[in-house]
Formats: structure tokens, C-alpha cells, sequence
């Protein structure tokens, strides 16, 4: 899953009223939690805590780029995979975030962040044939029920970290909403959140400040963002943590699919605020591919999305609360 949450739950007294309950633990490369109203549910917190943790195994085994037996592993190696509706689910939503974007998503790119030293790989400075050639490998064509078998390269390698810990977000959320929970946090990486928490107020999230060296979330914030309540999906997708300089020039780990080389804009991070935390997942390296002032137009275009572009300036959407 790729490395980028830069958001901090400020609920860290979560348990303070009894009806609320905090789960937790390890997953997708990092430490889970959710924190949940469990009043009026008949599920008890253990059996709560093992429902979450199944669906973060299914997402491993399923989706996993790090997990060499999960069906992305195998796929990406040219074996026969039956692949599951999860992971048709997945690439679908994938397929859709591409034409959207006009290719600045691309579930097929891994191997440029490979080359580039972002992926799997720690190769770097790649020739301008080694990315030309690395382009022409990556296009995508439509997911058959089950792959072709090694050798016959009619399948491009894919790589979901661009969505995936959105949605295992949406999933973990999907299974509290089937116990009658409401109010919720749940941040694996990223974060959905709707309702309240424990004091009864909408959930706060801090945004970290995107210097090169901060390396610890909420060690340094840039801002509060307020929910209004609802359903919500929040994540921030930077630049400041993952990078490299060589000869004076720094190489971020964005990539822009369209042309195989990092981008080279000002935009240091961007928090995007989206329906469901899958979509506030692409939106936000979305922004990150394309700079600060089209981020901006596309934002603005968009009713449904809030946002919080920190470049030089931090620019903020009308409906986005940054306190």
C-alpha cells in the first residue's frame, strides 16, 4: 500500500463515554484503528474487533502488492489467479478513476515507480529509453475472470496502492453500518468518518505541516479539519515524505503516468474530502499529478469534493473547515 497518510485523529480520548469503543491493531503496513458508537448493537466488541480484522486479511490476501501469495502477487507474476469479485471490484473502480482522469490514474504505472525507486525496486535515475520502454508496458486492458499463464505478456502489472487503503476504509465502514453503528472513525491510513464522537461533536482531524523531515504524523500541523457529520472520506496524499535528490534536483514520488517521470510542480500536499474515502483516496493524488492551479479548477468543478492545497500558500475549497 502506498506510503502517504499525513492525518492524525485528534480523538485520542475516544473510550471517555461507555457507549464508545476503540479497536485497533496492525495491517496494510501500519497500525489500524476505528472508534465506534457501539450503542444498541447486538455484536460484542470481540466479536466486532475479529469482523474488522477479516476484512483486512481478505485485502491482504486479496489486494496486496507486499504480500507475494495475494492475488496481485500472483496475478503480476503471470499465474492462473480465479480472480475474486473483490478484486474485479477493485480494478473496475480503478478502470473508472483512469478515464476519469485521463490516464493520470493508472493502476498499471507500478513499474515507473519501480524504475524511479518508489515501488518494489530501489533502481533510480532511469534512462529516458528505460522510461520510454516502461511507458509502452504499462497499458491496461480489461480484467478476464481468470489471468492468461506465464509467458504470454497480454497483462500489464498493477499496482492499487493509489486506492486501496480507501477502500478498505469503505469496506470496514460498510460492515459497521450492517451492525447499526453510525457514528464511527476509521483510519487505516486513510480515514472515513460520520457521525459524532464520544463529547458529541463531529470528529476533528489535523492535517500535518509537509516540510521535508517531518516523518511523524501530528508532530507538526498545518490545521484542524472539521466533519459536518456526515459520511466522509479524508485523506492527504504528499510529496515532503518520500523522496529523493541527486545532483542538486529532488525526484518526489508522484509519478505522472502520462509521461513516466516525477512531477516537478510546487503542490506539497493535498487533503481531499470525498463521499467515500476511495474516491478522497484517487482525488487526492489526482492533485498531486496535476499541480496546484488545476487541482484547484477541478476541485471547484466538483460540488462533491472539498479540498486543502498546501503549496506555497494554502489554499482551501469553500466548504473545507480548517481551524
Amino acid at each position: 500500500m502506498r506510503i502517504r497518510l499525513i492525518l492524525l485523529s485528534l480523538l485520542l480520548s475516544a473510550c471517555s463515554q461507555s457507549h464508545y469503543v476503540q479497536f485497533g491493531g496492525y495491517a496494510q503496513g501500519g497500525v489500524w484503528s476505528v472508534k465506534a458508537n457501539i450503542k444498541g448493537v447486538k455484536a460484542r466488541p470481540a466479536e466486532i474487533q475479529k469482523g474488522i480484522e477479516a476484512i483486512l486479511e481478505e485485502i491482504d490476501t486479496t489486494l496486496s502488492g507486499y504480500n507475494k501469495r495475494s492475488q496481485l502477487s500472483r496475478y503480476n507474476a503471470g499465474e492462473p489467479v480465479q480472480l475474486s469479485p473483490m478484486f474485479l471490484e477493485v480494478k473496475q473502480a480503478a478502470d473508472k478513476f483512469k478515464e476519469e482522469t485521463g490516464g493520470a490514474l493508472n493502476c498499471a504505472a507500478g513499474p515507473l515507480y519501480d524504475i524511479w525507486g518508489f515501488g518494489f525496486k530501489t533502481d533510480s535515475l532511469p534512462s529516458d529509453e528505460l522510461v520510454r520502454q516502461t511507458l509502452a508496458d504499462c497499458g491496461i486492458t480489461v480484467c478476464s475472470e481468470k489471468q492468461p499463464k506465464t509467458g504470454t505478456n497480454q497483462q500489464p502489472k498493477l499496482n492499487f496502492n493509489a486506492i486501496a487503503q480507501g477502500y478498505s476504509c469503505d469496506k470496514v465502514a460498510a460492515y459497521l453500518y450492517s451492525l447499526g453503528i453510525k457514528d464511527m472513525l476509521v483510519d487505516i491510513g486513510e480515514i472515513f468518518c460520520d457521525g459524532l464522537n464520544p463529547s458529541g461533536k463531529p470528529w476533528r482531524v489535523g492535517i500535518d505541516k509537509p516540510e521535508d523531515g517531518n516523518n511523524s504524523p501530528g508532530a507538526k500541523m498545518e490545521g484542524i479539519w472539521e466533519s459536518n457529520g456526515g459520511p466522509q472520506g479524508v485523506v492527504t496524499s504528499g510529496n515532503y515524505r518520500k523522496f529523493y535528490i541527486k545532483d542538486g534536483v529532488k525526484y518526489s514520488h508522484t509519478i505522472d503516468p502520462r509521461t513516466g517521470y516525477p512531477v516537478q510542480h510546487k503542490l506539497l500536499s493535498a487533503t481531499v474530502i470525498a463521499p467515500t474515502a476511495i474516491e478522497a483516496d484517487a482525488y487526492a493524488t489526482y492533485c498531486m499529478v496535476i499541480g496546484t492551479e488545476k487541482a484547484q479548477e477541478f476541485i471547484l468543478s466538483r460540488p462533491d469534493l472539498e479540498a486543502c492545497l498546501i503549496s506555497e500558500e494554502i489554499w482551501t475549497s469553500p466548504g473545507f473547515k480548517l481551524q
